[in-house]
Parts: structure tokens; C-alpha cells; sequence
């Protein structure tokens, strides 16, 4: 009889301990660490995520978590869903009642500048922050991995991260230039009053570089460094760029006929949102200034 009952027990007790190794593998802990170096911990995957980034933002949707965005930062544009969003302001206009009344379990924020007191303070009411800024394009693959994991999206980040990856490596080989090839020196201007560049630890450098140009200012200390026009008119660049719809915010520089730009004609715009934002279509703004600098190459 004892035999009998613990043949017929048997397959529940099996379906229970089964269940319970389910239930504890659904709600591991899962980690990472973020751009900041931080090590990012939830004791289950993010079900409300709050980006404060657009960049992120794109980020997110590539990560496959678009279902587990509760609100994301204004100009967040892209993709057309992130439109439908609520907004929570941004790094320096916060709503702080609205996004803690959202109950998020992640915020993903823009990892520098003023966006680290904002990060901090968030800390302070016990929100889990993940800093974000991807400073070359592995780190963008990386953070799609990343971020799903920590979303539990990983089937779909990983593969996102991989395909991110092999389109990388074909613009590489098409635009890799041969090892003798004179380097084309590149001016980006952020801003013209004051006027601002960016040095090479940014994202835009490495999409120069890619390109087989040379930023003119990329040994400079900080980041986005304001520069004098003498410095500019001193360097000398053979193309200057800038991110926009169109380069009429470079006119200013056709007055100084000396300049390499300006006797070629290699004034070039990049759309802003392509090459400005550390996120997935970064590929795209870097294909296009690729063009633009080959262009400038055969002229």
C-alpha cells in the first residue's frame, strides 16, 4: 500500500519541484554593469523602465523592451512608438512627482554632465539608474545586450547586438583606407557661439575615424570643448561638419578663403539625430558622413 502511494505521489511531487526550479530561474536575479561601471542588479527582470535619454530610448526598442517602457525624456522620436510614450521631461526640466508616481524598477539616463547629479539624486529614493553613454560603437552593441538583459529580452537584444555588429565590420571593409592613404582632417562643430567641437573620446569621433578622417581638435582635455576661431583657422581642416538638416550654419566659414574647407567646397551636414544620439542608427549617420568624406577624398 506504501509502495502504491508513493508511486502515485511521485509525478506531483516531481511537478512541484519542477515549478519551483521554473519560478526560481523566472525571477533570478540578473546583473550588469553600466557605463559608469556600476553594477546594475534586479531580482527579476525590469517590467517598467523610464528612459530619460533618446538615445536610450532607441536603445531600448532595439534591446526588445518597448512593452516594458512606461514614460521616456522629450525628443524622444525614434521609433515612431516612442512618440506615443508619456514624457517625463528631461535631464534639466525633470518631472520628479510624475516619474516616481510611475513606480519605475529601471531608469536609463544620460551618463554625463549634469545627468549624474540628476542620477544620484534618484539613487537617493531608492530607483535603480543606469547610466548610459557609449563612447564607441562596441559599447552600443554592448549596452542593446545589456539593457535586455536586464529587461529579460535577451533572445531580441542579442540578436540585435549581432546584426548591429555585422554591418559594422561592412562599413569598415568599404570604407577602410589603405594604410599610405593621407588621413582627411575633420572639423565638428556642436555649436557656433560659442563655438564647440568634440574631442576623440566622443561616439562622432570614432564614426570619423571609421571613416578614414582625423578630428582636428581630438586631443583636446574635455569632452565638448569650447574653441577660439583662431584655433579653428590655425587647424585648418580639409571638410567641416556639422549635425543638421543642412550646412547653412557653416556659411559663416566661407568668409575665410584660406581655409582647405572653403577652397574645396567641403562643407557637409549630417542629420543631427543620426550621428548626435549613441544609439543604434549611429551606423547610419556614420555611413552618411562616410559619403560625404569619400566625396571630399575624390575631389
Amino acid at each position: 500500500m506504501k509502495l502504491r502511494q508513493i508511486s502515485v505521489l511521485h509525478p506531483l511531487l516531481l511537478l512541484q519541484l519542477l515549478l519551483i526550479a521554473w519560478s526560481s530561474t523566472a525571477l533570478a536575479a540578473v546583473s550588469v554593469k553600466d557605463d559608469a561601471q556600476h553594477t546594475i542588479t534586479l531580482t527579476r527582470p525590469a517590467q517598467r523602465i523610464i528612459s530619460l535619454a533618446p538615445h536610450a530610448t532607441e536603445l531600448l526598442f532595439a534591446a526588445g523592451a518597448a512593452n516594458n517602457i512606461v514614460a521616456v525624456s522629450d525628443y524622444s522620436n525614434f521609433p515612431e512608438a516612442a512618440k506615443n510614450l508619456p514624457s517625463v521631461g528631461n535631464v534639466f526640466a525633470l518631472d520628479t512627482e510624475r516619474l516616481l508616481a510611475l513606480k519605475p524598477d529601471l531608469v536609463v539616463i544620460w551618463g554625463t554632465g549634469n545627468a549624474k547629479v540628476l542620477a544620484n539624486k534618484l539613487r537617493s529614493q531608492h530607483i535603480t539608474v543606469f547610466e548610459s553613454e557609449p563612447r564607441n560603437f562596441e559599447m552600443v552593441a554592448s549596452s542593446i545586450e545589456r539593457l535586455s538583459l536586464l529587461a529579460g529580452t535577451e533572445t531580441v537584444g542579442n540578436t540585435a547586438a549581432v546584426n548591429f555588429r555585422h554591418r559594422l565590420e561592412d562599413l569598415r571593409k568599404t570604407y577602410r583606407q589603405p594604410d599610405n592613404a593621407t588621413p582627411i582632417t575633420v572639423f565638428y562643430q556642436v555649436w557656433s557661439k560659442p563655438l564647440m567641437t568634440l574631442n576623440d573620446e566622443h561616439m562622432i569621433s570614432a564614426s570619423i575615424r571609421l571613416c578614414g578622417g582625423v578630428n582636428v581638435f581630438g586631443k583636446l582635455k574635455d569632452l565638448s570643448p569650447t574653441i577660439t576661431t583662431e584655433a579653428l583657422l590655425a587647424s585648418n581642416p580639409n571638410v567641416i561638419v556639422t549635425g543638421g538638416d543642412n550646412n547653412d550654419s557653416l556659411n559663416e566659414w566661407r568668409q575665410f578663403k584660406m581655409l582647405n574647407a572653403i577652397k574645396k567646397n567641403h562643407l557637409y551636414a549630417v542629420p543631427a539625430d543620426l550621428l548626435n544620439r549613441a544609439g543604434p542608427r549611429i551606423l547610419d549617420g556614420t555611413e552618411a558622413l562616410c559619403k560625404q568624406l569619400a566625396l571630399a577624398r575624390e575631389k
